[in-house]
């Protein structure tokens, strides 16, 4: 069955810096390997050894092509630069702040310039509305650009390196509502938006969402522990329930796949082919979800 990966992170020495700047003092010198080295991660490298580490990894495991998010504003020219080393197997994807200055400038600039194709927005992070003006501006942006997508971070948001190096994370779940999310696909609705985690807690409200808007899309990377907050769900009722919903068309399969030694996350695949295989899916539609809907959506070539 053909893979394609919708959710990967690209931790490129561009986010090791931010991460080592909201640790004032304690990685100075060398930021990058020092995190690296507090992290338990290999050092990522230059960008061209970085591109080659993710192309080994995904050949290894047989995927064909994967989303690499830039996880850190202003970190377009990154994924970008990995992206152009192998374009036929990357699709990249970077994160936006919409009430920075220059965000919508940005926005246009990644998306024509570096030829980028996911704008991913944060709001429990940056803390910011779905509602303001300044997300609907950019939203704007990415729909005058042909195959590409609005992907946006909902429910519980946890990053483990910040946890791993004592960084506070100042995150308002609250403020990553699905139903926002469909408030935004309404007056768009030939642009695809991605709500990744099933909605990571808001599983009610992304299926809520989905249904009110065709162009809503679920991905269903991560290991899903949001499940605990919801007695008695399983991964093969969150498939069930979400293919009832949206439908093989609308889910897209992912992993959260991040750092390096660990790689891409071969385990997380393997448990939801055996969800999809015990609810019965046929092999058509198991086929638009780990792939199909990928290719759809960001075609070869675009």
């Amino acid at each position: 069955m053909p893979v394609n990966d919708v959710h990967c992170h690209l931790f490129s020495p561009h986010f090791l810096e931010a991460l080592a700047r909201d640790a004032p003092g304690r990685y100075d010198a060398d930021p990058v390997t020092a995190v690296a080295a507090s992290l338990g991660w290999e050092p990522p490298g230059t960008l061209k050894q970085l591109a080659d580490r993710w192309m080994m990894e995904i050949d290894h495991h047989q995927v064909e092509r994967a989303a690499l998010i830039a996880s850190v504003p202003g970190d377009e020219l990154s994924v970008a630069t990995v992206v152009a080393a192998y374009p036929a197997s990357f699709v990249g994807f970077f994160m936006v702040n919409p009430l920075a200055d220059g965000a919508v400038g940005r926005t246009s600039e990644a998306l024509t310039s570096h030829r980028l194709r996911g704008v991913c927005l944060f709001p429990a992070m940056h803390r910011y509305s779905l509602l303001d003006p300044r997300v609907a501006a950019v939203v704007d942006v990415v729909s005058r650009t042909p195959h590409t997508a609005v992907f946006v971070h909902c429910g519980v948001l946890s990053v483990g390196a910040r946890k791993k190096l004592g960084v506070p994370s100042r995150f308002e779940a609250r403020l990553g509502q699905p139903l926002d999310v469909q408030a935004l696909a309404v007056n768009w609705p030939r642009l695809p938006f991605i709500i990744p985690h099933f909605g990571a807690g808001f599983f009610r409200e992304a299926l809520m969402a989905a249904d009110m808007s065709a162009n809503i899309h679920l991905d269903t990377s991560s290991s899903n522990a949001w499940m605990k907050y919801i007695p008695g769900l399983t991964l093969e009722t969150v498939f069930r329930h979400a293919l009832q919903v949206a439908g093989p068309e609308r889910l897209l399969f992912g992993t959260d796949s991040s750092f390096f030694p660990r790689g891409w996350q071969r385990p997380l695949y393997d448990a939801q082919v055996q969800s999809v295989d015990r609810l019965g899916v046929r092999r058509a539609d198991a086929d638009l979800i780990f792939g199909g809907n990928f290719d759809r959506l960001f075609p070869l070539g675009s």
